[in-house]
């Protein structure tokens, strides 16, 4: 099978995962209404599943790297399908904390699919530009998911539940039968210290001094995403009105940005006109300033912010990961991406806590968090480049593998 058939083969697989996201966001808080009405409880929902994601991803990249990305990808799926299934099941409250914990005891699917399509690119250009394809995927898998999750969360709030579990139950049986191995045998990690321990990967990460600012302004990044958008659905609720079914048009509409900027605009702007050191410090500062506008409780500075946001995160998720699997040894890109991925869950885990309470005091305040957030991942960035610049060579060492 040649590299573009497995490319949209793995393409494929995480448009649906997408697919299935992009249901459950705009309908989960109103599910969540029918056993607690406290917007706390959903935001730890979404924190519950974060931190269980903050362990297990670093562990599945490096399983992957190990193993292949094959079976580390068909673990995390069935893992997924058996939590939306609880979770749609559940008949109190504590079963559906239950549902997120046996999602994020395996999560991983991202991270894989960015590793199978990185082991297929040929140079820095494909592989950055492979990257920004699974941006595109999500767009487009948003444009779709929130129109599935308003109307069938119009017919019963569990309805979209079932149905991503059954998605993601054929998605693993797709995988089962099409998904082709993309890491040869001769190039998988074979370390005698490989360990099971969950926490090995994430030690490794913290000892990393030359990834250290990365992963920093990656985190707050990851906080500042996680914080309004544990909220979000209820913000528009709250100061617009806005049900179930206007949501996901909302969330759908952002889809077709983040797939024009992710499709189009990527590879034949941002990446023409900028460098991406320059083009992640510029979407820091865009992104940082949309939080501002969407904190104004007016219309037009809600669409402006949107705009912003979507711009901004969807540039920001592919760069800040690209300068990163950059830097890494080509036998532990699987470990870096997880790596990534645990830093955004547990920005994900910590985030809704305050969210969650600062919404409660005043609707506008996690916005006004995120993009002071933003704005520390900028200053984060540009202290640790004026650094390099001062103290060290031009050439970057590669990370060397542990």
């Amino acid at each position: 099978m040649n590299s573009n058939k497995i490319k949209y083969l793995v393409l494929f697989t995480v448009f649906i995962d997408v697919v299935g996201l992009g249901i459950i966001i705009p309908v989960i808080p109103f599910y969540v209404e029918r056993l607690s009405g406290s917007p706390l409880t959903v935001t730890t929902l979404f924190a519950v599943f974060a931190l269980c994601s903050f362990v297990s991803s670093p562990l599945i990249g490096a399983l992957s790297d190990r193993y292949g990305r094959r079976p580390a990808l068909m673990v995390s799926i069935a893992s997924t399908a058996a939590g939306w299934f609880i979770f749609a099941a559940a008949p109190n409250l504590w079963i559906l904390y239950l549902g997120r914990i046996v999602d994020g005891l395996a999560a991983g699917n991202l991270p894989v699919a960015q590793s199978a399509l990185i082991d297929l690119a040929k140079d820095d250009k494909e592989r950055t530009a492979n990257l920004g394809l699974i941006g595109a995927v999500f767009g487009i898998a948003f444009i779709i998911g929130p129109f599935i999750g308003g109307t069938l969360g119009n017919i019963a709030h569990s309805l979209p539940f079932w149905f991503v579990g059954c998605l993601a139950t054929l998605n693993l049986i797709g995988a089962y039968f099409f998904f082709p191995e993309t890491r040869d045998a001769s190039q998988r990690h074979h370390d005698r210290l490989f360990s099971l321990n969950p926490f090995a990967p994430i030690s490794r990460a913290v000892k990393n001094i030359q990834l250290r600012p990365n992963y920093t302004a990656l985190f707050l990044f990851g906080l500042a995403i996680a914080g309004s958008q544990s909220v979000f659905s209820l913000y528009l609720k709250n100061v617009y009105g806005y049900e179930e079914l206007v949501t996901g048009i909302i969330f759908a509409l952002t889809g077709v940005v983040i797939a024009f900027n992710q499709g189009f605009m990527m590879r034949r702007f941002w990446l023409k006109r900028f460098k991406e050191p320059v083009l992640e410090l510029i979407m820091l500062l865009v992104f940082g300033l949309s939080y501002i506008f969407l904190s104004l409780p007016i219309f037009i500075f809600l669409v402006i912010g949107l705009l912003g946001m979507t711009f901004g995160q969807s540039v920001l998720r592919v760069v800040m990961n690209g300068q990163i699997v950059g830097k890494a040894s080509p036998a532990m890109r699987g470990e870096v991406l997880g790596i990534s991925a645990s830093i955004v869950s547990l920005a994900a885990g910590i985030a809704p806590f305050a969210t969650g309470t600062l919404f409660t005091w005043r609707v506008y305040a996690p916005f006004i968090l995120s993009a002071a957030l933003l704005f520390g991942a900028f200053g984060v960035l540009c202290k640790a480049r004026r650094r390099l610049a001062t103290d060290l060579s031009p050439e970057t060492p590669v990370i060397s593998e542990v």
